[in-house]
């Protein structure tokens, strides 16, 4: 029996049979989930050395044998570490790829190998997103545990995921611009056309509070995707004026709001898709925004200014260090749009 102890603090338990060590140490970890499992992390010899490992560990989980750390006590500790210094996104794919990685918990870290993680990659039963997921976390694991002395083999290394299909993305037609034209009265076709004449991402424009618009000198100021895209300055071209006028003049805190409240990108595809509906489109909000960059460049545009007003970090090192457009400049390259 366990001994009672605090929540959370772990407990000894005497193993049955005739052993050297029958004392076994276990301490209770979280998954992704927030299901909590008890994981075995040492052997003593007598009760006493087995609460002094237990002790040791509540103290500091690096302070016991490292030979001893399981899946889930490494990843508890990574996440505590190294998952907060990574972007929302990223740790939101990291934590939920662990899931697929439950079969091997209780698995002492430094005995899984190449072929078992990559057995959680081909059989998590989803895409290639996914499985790059699961992927990059075990790369992110055997770089702590190389880091911890737990492992001296990077097999992670040696694993695959399913490749990124190619993009099937394609502009907006010029009949399909005409029509949103035409359509521009009917409800949320407005914020489409925003869409396309400024280049935001989804969540861009979806996150963008009303005081990120400056309508006397007529600018967005939004983005936060890349160094490049944060903060970025995009004008706003004279045929949507009239339209961003409008949604600025609700005087709400969000920018875009359905209902008074900030719109979230599910409800905003279901409204986008009633939009595409209208105009018998098949296009996706980051469609918009390849369009965009298509017709600068169709026009001629300058390149380091498609990159400002896109948020994309310039390929050429002259064109990043030296050369640095004016907001007039961003201007004649927003109205190159027809």
């Amino acid at each position: 029996m366990c001994k009672r102890n605090p929540n959370g603090y772990g407990c000894v338990t005497r193993l049955s049979g005739n052993r050297t060590r029958p004392w076994i140490i276990k301490v209770t970890v979280s998954d992704e989930a927030g299901n909590t499992h008890q994981i075995p992390v040492g052997y003593a010899e007598t009760r006493e050395s087995a609460l002094i490992m237990l002790a040791q560990y509540n103290n500091n989980p690096w302070n016991i044998d490292r030979d001893k750390v399981t899946l889930a006590i490494l990843f508890q500790q990574w996440a505590n570490i190294k998952l907060p210094k990574l972007s929302k996104s990223s740790r939101g794919a990291l934590k939920s790829a662990f899931k697929h990685c439950s079969k091997y918990y209780g698995v002492k870290y430094r005995l899984i190998k190449a072929y078992q993680m990559q057995e959680s990659i081909d059989n998590c039963g989803c895409g290639y997103a996914t499985q790059g997921a699961i992927k990059a976390l075990w790369g992110h694991l055997d770089k702590f545990a190389f880091e911890c002395d737990i492992i001296d083999k990077m097999y992670s290394q040696l694993t695959t995921a399913a490749p990124v299909p190619d993009t099937k993305r394609t502009p907006f037609t010029e009949k399909q611009l005409e029509d949103l034209w035409h359509f521009v009265s009917e409800p949320w076709v407005d914020t489409v056309l925003i869409f396309l004449y400024t280049g935001f991402r989804l969540n861009e424009l979806l996150t963008m509070k009303t005081g990120q618009i400056d309508m006397e000198q007529k600018i967005f100021i939004g983005g936060f995707k890349t160094r490049s895209g944060k903060d970025r300055i995009v004008p706003i071209h004279p045929r949507i004026q009239p339209l961003v006028r409008k949604w600025v003049d609700k005087d709400e805190e969000y920018f875009f709001t359905y209902q008074s409240r900030k719109i979230s990108t599910t409800v905003y595809y279901e409204l986008w898709k009633s939009v595409m509906t209208l105009i018998n489109a098949d296009k996706t909000p980051h469609e918009a925004r390849h369009t965009m960059e298509t017709m600068l460049d169709n026009a001629g545009a300058n390149r380091k200014c498609i990159d400002m007003i896109m948020g994309h970090k310039s390929k050429d090192v002259g064109n990043r260090v030296y050369n640095h457009k004016t907001l007039e400049q961003l201007r004649e390259t927003i109205a190159l749009l027809k």
